[in-house]
């Protein structure tokens, strides 16, 4: 029989940072979540299917359209074109992120990565203003861009985590990062709901499409303004395969890749956990990213309904991630995670009985998401760094990534198969059910502990 070999536990502190380089750290989120709010979960949805409508032949501002497009040939009803492409671009991330995490982790230069991930999803993001007419094709490559290079960008980004602070003091990290990140996405949408407000028309469905393109704008130059302040403040903790300096850089960081994918199996209950994040993460994305699709087209509310809904969640998801941020103190990350997915399957049940053409039921929906949200990520970020091997930061939060900031794919896939079927977005949204049930269930089987030990770290007191 084979000996079992018990990892050690690294009892090496932290590197010490200084607050001005945690904040710097909180200030990429701040910049970052501009997409992931007033793109990914409030205009993008909306404004690319009206396009994409448009382009199958349905008239603007029409309540209903059985339209179909055919990018590539292929057979795709208008309202399910946005959901498809969000899938899609996480099937492009599952090759890109790992590769980019291992580059990451041998480059002694990570903030230049951080700097080309944001500056490219920026640049993206800004080019919609191009996407007029029916260039439905155009928004959609764009859309492709923008979305891998904001997970590329956060891969970067939470491989700086673990070098910020000890096992007891990084879901306080995380929890603030994630509070002024919704803090800086509420911001910005709040400025996009003044300018909707004051500037659009009753009944000129025209006007509200230009103004839609000109927030998703906004948000790409907001992005790339504030990311200049992470480029700064953050300093550079270079591997100890980075300092080595031997060889090409991304050449060397595939061949990392390939060796981490070997080893991976001696970290089982490591995979394990991100198994479980994977499903239940997954749901919670498909939530955020198709909201505004389904409170437009499903339970017909106005823009500017959205908007302030969308923002009475950013607003509430602050207090909510320092709030569970503090349970976890008391109970542990873990304990409180599965606390909140239990409460994401309650908004699935509510969500499915919303009336039509009720913005108040719509509103307080969204505050109990503001609530949960923040937190169910942050310390699922957070309970992740812990279970990471020493140096490899960046490759494990690339296969992370696959799953969180907006770049799930089943929920989407199923949502959209779903409507193509049905024709009804509530039915595509109980589909949703089986990613908190399952999620649920994976991860109270993770024997957190032993996961964290066997990764070669030191657990947290409380867990």
């Amino acid at each position: 029989m084979a000996e079992t070999v018990t990892p050690e536990v690294d009892d090496t502190p932290a590197p010490a940072s200084t607050r001005r380089e945690r904040t710097g750290w909180y200030f990429y989120d701040w910049a970052m979540s501009a997409f992931s709010t007033t793109v990914i979960t409030v205009f993008l949805g909306p404004f690319l299917t009206t396009v994409t409508e448009l382009a199958a032949g349905c008239e603007l501002g029409a309540d209903t359209c059985g339209g179909y497009v055919h990018p590539l040939g292929i057979k795709v009803a208008a309202g399910s074109y946005f959901p498809y492409l969000v899938s899609l671009s996480v099937f492009l991330t599952v090759f890109v992120l790992p590769v980019i995490g291992a580059v990451a982790d041998r480059s002694a230069h990570k903030k230049r990565l951080l700097a080309a991930a944001a500056f490219t999803g920026a640049a993206a993001t800004v080019g919609m203003l191009f996407v007029t007419g029916e260039r439905y094709l155009l928004g959609g490559a764009l859309f492709l861009v923008a979305n891998i290079a904001f997970g590329a960008g956060v891969v970067v980004y939470n491989s700086f985590l673990p070098q910020l602070g000890g096992p007891d003091d990084r879901d306080g990290i995380s929890s603030r990062g994630w509070a002024l990140g919704y803090l800086g996405g509420g911001l910005l949408l709040a400025l996009n709901l003044v300018a909707v407000t004051m500037l659009g028309e009753e009944g000129n469905d025209q006007r509200t499409l230009d103004l839609a393109r000109w927030s998703i704008v906004s948000a790409g130059l907001w992005w790339a303004a504030f990311t200049l302040v992470p480029l700064r403040w953050l300093r550079e903790h270079p591997t100890a395969a980075a300092l080595a300096g031997r060889g090409n850089v991304f050449t060397g960081g595939f061949r990392q890749l390939g060796r981490t994918l070997r080893e991976i199996k001696a970290y089982p209950l490591t995979l394990f956990f991100l198994l479980a994040f994977l499903v239940y993460n997954d749901g919670i994305q498909t939530v955020i990213a198709l909201a505004s699709q389904y409170g437009t087209e499903e339970l017909r509310l106005g823009q500017s309904t959205l908007i302030v809904t969308i923002l009475l969640v950013q607003f509430l998801a602050v207090g909510g991630a320092l709030l569970l941020g503090a349970l976890a103190k008391r109970i542990g990350a873990w304990k409180t995670v599965l606390i909140s997915l239990v409460l994401w399957t309650g908004v699935i049940l509510a969500a499915f009985r919303l009336p039509a053409e009720a913005p108040l039921p719509f509103m307080v929906l969204g505050a109990g998401i503001g609530l949960v949200l923040g937190g169910s990520q942050a310390l699922s970020r957070s309970l992740f760094s812990q279970l990471i091997p020493a140096g490899k930061e960046g490759e494990y939060y690339g296969f992370y990534e696959i799953s969180d900031k907006g770049t799930s794919w089943l929920g989407p896939l199923a949502f959209g198969l779903v409507f193509q079927l049905t024709n009804s977005y509530r039915v595509g949204l109980v589909s949703l059910l089986i990613f908190f049930v399952v999620g649920f269930l994976l991860l109270l089987a993770v024997p957190i502990r032993r996961a964290i030990v066997a990764a070669g770290n030191t657990p947290p007191r409380v867990l």
